[in-house]
């Protein structure tokens, strides 16, 4: 007796065909991206959550916010990240940089509103930017692989290990209200996702959008990472290819 397949057998095989047509047509990974295919599932979540929520957020909030406001909003963010870049350049020995950024903090805070205005910075303080990660970096922590993290978004794996510490070294943790420390988290997303908005048609446009939003990221990072000559490859497989340079 012939054996007539069942609907939901037929369905399970060409899913199986399905999975491994997929599986045969995948990009080859990156040397430096070895969690290539766990990042692109992360990247498409953080996509398609950024498009629903984020981004219409943001673009309200640029059409909606004067420029001054939103300057100001940018502004007082920036101080409050200063007392943190201050901590990391000591651990990283640069006591110059630490001392300009907690003289900005200072200064901007008491005579800046609190920040919104920043008077240091058009007295000539530079701002440091630095972070854990960075100061793992300056001490030779290597950088592993390139990762993507949920709702955070691109990383490495030892700049995922600092996250941790930079949440705690964040001023916003000990505002001891909630709902004030809430507002001031969300005003900070709103704020970091504003002034991303520029690239969105790059992006969006892109023929691979998780490859180029890897490489953007990648060299940003290595950028602040060369700051002062810190040489930091951004991945431990790009190493050798900046050497070759």
């Amino acid at each position: 007796m012939k054996h007539v397949p069942t609907p939901l057998a037929s369905a399970v095989t060409l899913a199986c065909a399905l999975t491994l047509a997929g599986c045969a047509s995948a990009p080859p990974a990156d040397p430096g991206d070895s969690l290539e295919p766990i990042n692109r599932g992360v990247n498409a979540f953080n996509y398609n959550a950024d498009r629903i929520t984020l981004r219409p957020a943001a673009r309200a909030y640029e059409n909606g916010v004067p420029s001054l406001v939103r300057t100001g909003a940018s502004n007082f963010f920036g101080n409050l990240g200063d007392p943190w870049s201050a901590l990391n350049n000591v651990l990283q020995l640069k006591l110059g940089d630490a001392a300009q950024d907690a003289t900005r903090f200072a200064f901007n805070t008491v005579f800046g509103l609190g920040g919104v205005l920043d008077i240091a910075g058009d007295a000539g303080l530079e701002r440091h930017k630095a972070d854990f990660g960075m100061t793992l970096a300056h001490w030779g922590v290597p950088a592993g692989p390139y990762v993507e993290l949920p709702l955070f978004g691109p990383s490495t794996l030892r700049d995922a290990v600092a996250l941790p510490v930079d949440l705690v070294g964040s001023p916003i943790k000990y505002v001891s209200q909630g709902s004030d420390r809430n507002a001031l988290i969300a005003g900070r997303v709103l704020d970091t996702r504003a002034r991303a908005l520029p690239i969105d048609p790059m992006l969006d446009s892109a023929i691979d959008r998780y490859t180029l939003t890897r490489d953007m990221y990648l060299q940003h990072r290595q950028a602040e990472l060369s700051v002062d000559g810190d040489q930091q490859p951004a991945t431990t497989s790009e190493a050798g290819h900046h050497d070759d340079e």
